[in-house]
């Protein structure tokens, strides 16, 4: 079931200002509630130009329009764990916290194949793994601007999301970048190619399956097609549209922190669907919007070890996960998806 309207909140970061003041205080209070309640909400005043974000969505479209064979001049490697390059339609089928190899091998054969493709960059200047670019010559410029709109995305990581969020936690102001020094991110550009309504509504081609993210926290630039859906936070299996916004950037909470906040805050299920029909659409003529989409993942250094949080756990709250090393948990999580 899917409830025509989202009722996400809406964090507004205008007064954020550093986080010296009251109004910062306060800011940073409605951010907790928001990942403790809901796992999602609506950033609004990050500081993220809306002229880069266009630009990126630019970007992504000329990326995803080139020949097949430019593309995979800057092919993923066959590791799941290696998330850097270009990944091809079917490539990647997400999975739900399922590690056997055969229920793997049935999700990836069956019924409603991820129908995307996509591009994922990292750090450029340090990191654990290198990037993969298409060649310059192949493709002029695309390079420095994404390089560019990662770094605007993780300045306002550093500047103001994290330190909201320790805030908000009753932690060290400096808390959670202490944690993410790497800047172990991933800046994803996604591409989900049109096709007949008739054979998204059959089952044969899908989206993206139900899922949560598995780092820290993702910053979501949305196009105008649609499709997001996120579990109600109090009617589990029933889900909300949740509508691209104008000047807006959705942000959810992944499951290391979940587990890291020992289930204080909230990891979200959601998926993306393919928009319905609309009126006129008859038969097998009707044709499904093609999407584009923009996560930014914000993970924890690799050889960093995440345990129970401060404030998280007590003699009513005992501490449900032993202490795990970032890169494990995360490089466990993409083997499953590749």
């Amino acid at each position: 079931m899917v409830q025509p309207i989202s009722s996400l909140p809406v964090v507004d970061f205008a007064r954020f200002m550093g986080g010296s003041s009251e109004d910062a205080l306060e800011t940073a209070r409605h951010l907790f509630t928001a990942c403790r309640d809901v796992g999602f909400a609506y950033l609004i005043n990050t500081g993220i130009p809306q002229e880069q974000i266009d630009g990126m969505f630019d970007w992504s479209a000329k990326l995803f329009a080139l020949p097949i064979e430019t593309k995979l001049k800057a092919p993923h490697p066959p590791e799941g764990w290696f998330h850097r390059g270009y990944s091809g339609v079917g490539r990647e089928q997400v999975s739900q916290m399922v590690f056997d190899p055969n229920e793997l091998k049935s999700i990836r054969d069956g019924k409603f194949p991820d129908f995307k493709e996509s591009f994922d960059i990292g750090n450029e200047q340090f990191g654990p793994l290198p990037n993969i670019w298409i060649p310059e010559v192949a493709f002029p410029g695309f390079k420095a601007y994404a390089t560019n709109f990662y770094n605007i995305c993780r300045a306002f990581q550093t500047s103001a999301l994290f330190p909201a969020l320790a805030m908000g936690m009753d932690l060290p102001i400096d808390f959670f970048l202490r944690y993410h020094e790497d800047g172990n991110n991933q800046l994803r550009l996604l591409h989900y190619p049109q096709a007949l309504t008739s054979v998204f509504e059959s089952g044969k081609k899908g989206r993206v399956g139900t899922h949560t993210d598995f780092g820290t926290a993702t910053l979501l630039f949305q196009d105008d097609c649609g499709g997001l859906e996120v579990e109600h936070p109090s009617r589990p299996g029933e889900f909300m549209h949740v509508p691209p916004i104008p000047g807006t950037v959705l942000l959810n909470i992944g499951d290391l922190l979940m587990r890291w906040s020992n289930d204080t805050l909230k990891s979200t299920l959601h998926r993306v669907r393919a928009p319905p029909r609309r009126d006129g659409d008859n038969g097998n003529s009707g044709i499904t919007k093609e999407r584009y989409s923009i996560p930014y993942f914000m993970c924890v250094d690799q050889d960093k070890t995440v345990e129970c949080l401060h404030g998280c756990f007590g003699p009513d709250k005992p501490k449900k996960y032993e202490p795990i090393k970032a890169g494990d948990y995360v490089n466990m999580r993409l083997d499953a998806s590749y």
